[in-house]
């Protein structure tokens, strides 16, 4: 019989959970949702019941150049609370300050958090913008899926979003590269000791100015082949972007920058895949037999976080290569592939002289040159350009920071306020 919400209401699997002690209204609720996909008709989040309540003590601006990445945060927050009994309420922009959740929060317990990273541009004639959010919207509800979060309207929060980038904007620098880093973050707090999808739940967004990532042009990084470790498999969750598979991290770039390297490379299985740069997606480019120039990036198999960084960059690659467009600068002769790398395939092609370029993509460098690679005992070295980028990275990069900044008009650039 399929599972429709009259069989469910009336199953022997409600009353099961009855006898288990484990059945109440809203669980069965949230259960019936997810087993059949049908609305339970609780509240999702409305921009229009958005609550404004500004802080009386402003804070003083810092100065831009003394600006350290993800340490200094505006004036105000948005929260939203969630309940498996009444939905989202009613979403709020309030003073930056401390969250009060319970010692037994199933965020501290069992990692039941998702979040995301976007930013916020101003260009000198005062107008606000977000780059490709309706992206950022779509991974983090697949995201909280994945471990049991509540799903939201994206439209909605995306809204509410822009209001309290719209209240906080005088925080975003006046100097050319400067932005507003946007971290919405989802987390859950029922009060309760046990593995199950949360009862309670808090959305909250928090802002912070940010700087370029190389203020004094692009230097090149190395990284060390981390064998001994791996960052996702098969099935799991490495295509989410969770708390989770983050803190695992943290050993293997310890690790690496012990040996001397900025950041570690994830590779994956016996033939030592590529799959992620530290936390960042990665792109390298082959040198063909014919002269053509081959942009490689690992498919999303699974284990590969859908980067927006990732996707602009095949998104403006493959438009090139297509003429759909030009990418100022970069070659006609260029052949766009999401395929596996290997190590082997690297070291081979560095040896052969065919290995023209590796970078990592991601929201906070946008573009992040590598010059070596530390692998088994050896060093694989990989040629950058006298700016530190390659001929493929430079024109990209240089076309995917104009539509971020609006010197280049483009529909990814969605205006939060004139």
């Amino acid at each position: 019989m399929p599972l429709t919400l009259k069989s469910l209401r009336t199953g022997a699997l409600r009353q099961r959970l009855t006898t288990a002690g484990r059945y109440d209204k809203s669980t069965w609720v949230r259960f019936v949702s997810a087993a059949t996909g049908e609305s339970s008709s609780l509240p999702d989040i409305q921009a229009s019941r958005l609550q404004l309540s500004p802080t009386g003590s402003p804070k003083s601006l810092p100065q831009a150049s003394g600006l350290v990445f993800g340490h200094t945060f505006t004036d105000h927050m948005l929260t939203i609370p969630w309940s498996a009994a009444s939905g989202w309420g009613a979403p709020e922009i309030g003073p930056y300050g401390h969250l009060t959740i319970a010692p037994s929060a199933t965020v501290l317990h069992y990692a039941q958090t998702v979040f995301e990273g976007m930013k916020a541009y101003r260009d000198e004639r005062g107008k606000v913008t977000l780059f490709r959010p309706d992206m950022n919207m779509k991974r983090m509800n697949n995201s909280a899926r994945r471990v049991a979060l509540p799903g939201f309207d994206g439209d909605q929060l995306l809204e509410c979003i822009k209001e309290l980038i719209r209240v906080d904007k005088h925080w975003i620098p006046s100097q050319p590269g400067y932005s507003l880093y946007v971290r919405p973050t989802l987390i859950g707090t029922e009060a309760a000791i046990g593995i199950h999808p949360p009862q309670d739940a808090l959305l909250f967004v928090i802002c912070s100015p940010v700087g370029p990532y190389y203020p004094r042009g692009f230097k090149p990084v190395g990284l060390f082949g981390t064998t001994e470790y791996i960052r996702a498999a098969p099935g799991g969750t490495g295509a989410f972007k969770l708390g989770a598979n983050y803190a695992p991290g943290v050993v293997a770039q310890k690790d690496a920058a012990h040996l001397g390297y900025e950041q570690n490379l994830w590779l994956h299985g016996p033939d030592h895949h590529l799959t992620e740069v530290g936390t960042m997606n990665l792109f390298v480019v082959f040198k063909r037999d014919n002269g053509a120039l081959e942009l490689v990036t690992p498919p999303l198999d699974g284990m590969i976080l859908p980067g927006v960084t990732r996707d602009s960059v095949l998104e403006l690659a493959k438009g090139h290569a297509s003429k759909k467009y030009e990418v100022p600068g970069l070659t006609d002769s260029l052949v766009v592939s999401e395929r596996p790398v290997t190590m082997k395939e690297i070291k081979d092609a560095s040896e052969a002289g065919t290995l023209v370029e590796f970078f990592g993509t991601g929201t906070a460098a946008v573009i992040s040159p590598v010059d070596r690679i530390g692998y088994m005992g050896s060093d694989v070295h990989i040629p950058t350009g006298p700016d530190g980028m390659g001929p493929v990275s430079k024109p990209i990069w240089k076309e995917l920071v104009g539509r971020q900044t609006g010197t280049i008009p483009s529909d990814w650039s969605v205006v939060v306020c004139e």
